[in-house]
């Protein structure tokens, strides 16, 4: 059995070439993802779009009706850095689909990977940072809530901290937010995870990795999740437009594997979502983002998940 990996054709709409947001990065990241051999368009799992019900175990029923009918205040949209439309509004509840199907996927079988995902600075009631609805907290509540798992801890390396998923799992002790992020960045107020690890700029692959391995041998034999939902950003990578931190390609695929063989060596399913990347050059920025797909499919073949 390959791999599973989730994908959908609605992740990439029509979009402002220019914007900062890499909105196509979606559709490059699968393009490569067949280019380069890893997985075959047939392969790919196509997930529905997620129901309101669901989103709104994390979310306030009318921030979730204002954004779908493309009624949120000047203030929300400023924050958001989005324009709405509907083919946006589609996308963002198919991704949140995709996610929970990752989530769904990695617990039969130990391990998933999502083409996207990720939105972790979506809060309770207002979007912010490029995200609208938070994948990870709505997972997160909607496997407890199921009784699927006991207990779930959300690693979240991306470079920014995780600051709506920390808020709105703040008294959900089944809940584990991790933050690995990089200090002096986005956002300025932050929240409070139940371990937040501030790093220092400029910091590159052997003190970071160091800091991951150190991290998930404490903390996964202290909690013992059922379920770990991995925020791999790559805008920890030197070549971020928003970053600050100093990882290399090869830094990149090694934290990827060593955070999934940390779960799978300790029989702990495992979904992998993108996170955060940002570049001019998007075909570059699609390859990077790769690097975890790439990488699940060597810890996949290496400890025979099927």
């Amino acid at each position: 059995m390959p791999l599973p990996l989730i994908y959908h054709e609605d992740y990439s709409p029509e979009f402002p070439a220019d914007h900062r947001f890499p909105m196509d990065k979606f559709r490059l990241l699968r393009d490569h993802l067949i280019d380069s051999g890893l997985t075959r368009d047939a392969d790919l799992l196509r997930p529905p779009i997620c129901p309101n019900d669901i989103l709104a175990l994390a979310h306030d029923r009318r921030y979730i009706e204002r954004y779908m009918s493309g009624e949120l205040s000047r203030e929300d949209q400023r924050r958001l850095g989005l324009p709405w439309n509907e083919a946006l509004a589609r996308r963002t509840v198919r991704a949140v689909g995709g996610s929970i199907l990752a989530a769904e996927k990695a617990l039969e079988h130990g391990l998933a990977c999502h083409l996207a995902g990720g939105t972790h600075h979506a809060h309770y009631d207002y979007p912010a940072g490029f995200c609208i609805f938070n994948d990870l907290a709505i997972i997160s509540h909607y496997l407890l809530q199921s009784g699927r798992v006991n207990r779930v801890l959300i690693f979240d390396c991306d470079v920014h901290q995780g600051d709506g998923t920390a808020r709105i799992l703040h008294n959900t002790p089944e809940a584990i937010t991790v933050s690995l992020h990089c200090e002096k960045n986005f956002p300025a107020r932050k929240a409070e995870s139940d371990w937040d690890i501030p790093l220092p700029k400029g910091m590159g692959d052997a003190d970071y990795l160091k800091v991951v391995d150190d991290t998930l041998n404490y903390l996964l034999p202290l909690y013992q999740p059922d379920l770990v939902l991995y925020d791999a950003g790559v805008d920890v990578h030197k070549d971020d437009a928003l970053g600050y931190l100093q990882l290399t390609d090869a830094g990149v695929a090694a934290r990827d594997e060593s955070v999934m063989r940390h779960c799978l060596g300790r029989d702990i399913p495992v979904m992998g979502v993108i996170g955060g990347g940002y570049s001019k050059d998007r075909h570059a920025l699609a390859r990077r983002h790769g690097i975890l797909h790439h990488s699940a499919k060597r810890v996949w073949d290496s400890h025979g998940c099927h």
